[in-house]
């Protein structure tokens, strides 16, 4: 099987952090996003994975090309660079990885994480996973039929059809197939709102006889903006604080108080602080005099005199709220 992973987005919900770090590769519970997707989609699908392609823009350079395909190698698979040019909508996205579109292939966008316990049926046709939500008209869904087999794809339905939202996470037995489809889109310049998309491709798949399944997943992690980050890093440490060693040996803290789940990297100092829950302090940062929580500082950033709380820090920041001398009467407030 191969696995396809468009993430050449420009991120722009997420900056600044995404002006010097593309999206994918913005730490959650220390590993980058686009690490903690494939670490998860390997040890949930059990299957022989061959190789893993990321669909990345043509300026994200070659520090984080080499990154990536020390991702896939570190799993046991071959890593491949593609390159998307121009944003042109999902199904051009996945296009650009046309050589990787043979046999079994295992597709998710690299700005969702997720959390799920399923094995692919690989004789099934396809597979489109998807979460229940309250509120369907913000999203794409699927419409079953009483087979459960998927009858309609439906983006932002204004009356309900279903409350199934498709995530981003995708399986097609015939790659090849799928090729040909979202070529197709690019032929017949078949577009929705400028862009070309998969779930048009996966439409005409629908009505040609391809059998389209849905399985859910447990908890679906977004990771668009800020607040969704921090929430989905929090979520993350609450997840694998079981099963990840989470704080450095190398981490040194004085006079300082964890409280779980949090992160700690290598070469970390801590010091006269309370950290957590859910923080996640990237290696080499420095925090003196602080208390943070539900927060992600990256790496060799410093922090000292500070109160923190649902915040993202970039990596090389100093932050520092001035000391202040006060003299307070009786009954007085102070915000």
């Amino acid at each position: 099987m191969n696995i396809i992973i468009p993430m050449a987005g420009m991120g722009k919900r997420m900056r600044p952090h995404t002006l010097t770090t593309p999206k994918p590769l913005i730490p959650i519970a220390g590993k980058p996003i686009v690490q903690r997707l494939v670490e998860d989609i390997l040890a949930t699908c059990n299957e022989n994975v061959e190789e893993i392609a990321f669909i990345i823009g043509p300026d994200f350079g070659k520090e984080v090309e080499a990154h990536l395909c020390k991702v896939a190698e570190d799993l046991g698979a071959k890593g491949k660079i593609c390159y998307q040019e121009t944003p042109l909508g999902t199904a051009h996205a996945i296009l650009c990885a046309a050589d990787s579109l043979k046999g079994n292939v295992f597709i998710a966008f690299a700005d969702t994480l997720f959390k799920a316990n399923f094995s692919i049926d690989t004789h099934k046709d396809a597979i489109v996973w998807t979460q229940s939500v309250e509120d369907p008209s913000a999203f794409g869904v699927v419409k079953l039929n009483a087979n459960n087999e998927i009858e309609a794809f439906v983006e932002k339905p204004k009356d309900f059809v279903s409350n199934l939202a498709i995530i981003g996470v995708y399986y097609f037995r015939d790659g090849e197939g799928l090729k040909k489809q979202l070529q197709r889109l690019i032929d017949e310049d078949i577009k929705l709102k400028g862009e070309y998309q998969i779930t048009d491709a996966m439409d005409h798949m629908l009505k040609n006889g391809v059998k389209f399944y849905t399985d859910q997943v447990s908890e679906w992690l977004d990771c668009g903006n800020k607040d969704n980050t921090v929430y989905t890093n929090g979520r993350v440490l609450d997840i694998k604080q079981d099963t990840e060693q989470l704080v450095s040996e190398t981490a040194v803290f004085e006079n300082s108080v964890i409280i779980a789940p949090c992160y700690i990297g290598d070469n970390v100092k801590i010091t006269n602080s309370v950290i957590g829950p859910f923080v996640s302090l990237e290696e080499g940062a420095v925090i003196e005099d602080a208390r943070i929580q539900n927060s992600i500082v990256q790496a060799h950033t410093i922090v000292k005199n500070s109160q923190i709380s649902n915040s993202i820090l970039g990596k090389n920041v100093t932050y520092a709220e001035k000391p202040r001398e006060l003299s307070l009467g009786d009954f007085s407030t102070q915000i």
